[in-house]
């Protein structure tokens, strides 16, 4: 973007995009030690996922008084506009994805000690990686200011819907054969709709780059897949429904 005639204006809408970018560290480094503390069952390293969420709590709140000190003082118009709005939208993303990660951390700590079955953890991890690599490019393309690979993100949204309706039914399938399995695999349903909910908040933010870079809403059918709340599954054979 043009330098402005007020350099005070360029500093201003810098710290907006230095916030955004370490609250998208923050939230890309809960996520990634949430999903490993879950797999690991690592206690202490559930602790650290939810010791970090103040701090991008702190952020949120500095980016916000920053965009309306920013829009008082500077009255911005048209992209300068944009983006600081875009800033507010992109930051609440942030946000509420680590809130994601911190809720996932700490059903880490009440599933302490249980049986983790290797296939199901399998499919938790291949969203956790969907999901951080929506989160990466995301920021990526806002840092560019990247229409298209704000659309390449977007796009990829129903691979993990895909990926949590296949885990609602492997687990509610593990609860119907084993009772002494429900709330393990309750918790773990959580932990699949947050990732699963991570995924949709990097497509919010998607929607907003491209609307910070192009000045239109991004048009068409959001990719959803996510059909948990219909799921269907039957007893296994032998057993009454």
């Amino acid at each position: 973007m043009p330098d402005h005639i007020v350099s005070a204006f360029d500093a201003d809408l810098g710290g907006l995009r230095r916030g955004i970018a370490e609250m998208g560290g923050i939230a890309e480094k809960m996520l990634a030690d949430a999903t490993a503390a879950l797999l690991r069952d690592d206690a202490p390293l559930a602790h650290a996922v939810i010791a970090a969420d103040p701090r991008l709590d702190a952020l949120q709140r500095k980016v916000e008084e920053l965009g309306i000190l920013t829009i008082a003082r500077r009255q911005p118009l048209a992209a300068d506009l944009r983006e600081v709005v875009s800033a507010f939208r992109i930051a609440g993303d942030l946000e509420r994805a680590g809130d994601l990660a911190k809720n996932t951390a700490k059903r880490v700590l009440a599933m302490t000690g249980h049986m983790h079955p290797k296939r199901v953890m399998g499919g938790v991890q291949h969203m956790s990686d969907l999901a951080l690599g929506q989160l990466k490019d995301v920021l990526d393309a806002y840092a560019g200011h990247d229409a298209a690979a704000a659309v390449a993100v977007w796009k990829r949204d129903g691979a993990i819907d895909a990926l949590n309706n296949s885990l609602f039914r492997e687990l509610l399938t593990y609860m119907m054969e084993d009772p002494r399995s429900i709330s393990f695999c309750t918790h773990l349903l959580f932990c699949a709709k947050n990732l699963e909910r991570i995924g949709d908040h990097a497509t919010n933010i998607a929607e907003t780059v491209y609307y910070l870079a192009t000045g239109e809403a991004l048009a068409g059918e959001r990719p959803k897949d996510d059909r948990s709340s219909f799921a269907v599954v039957e007893p296994p054979a032998g057993q009454a429904p």
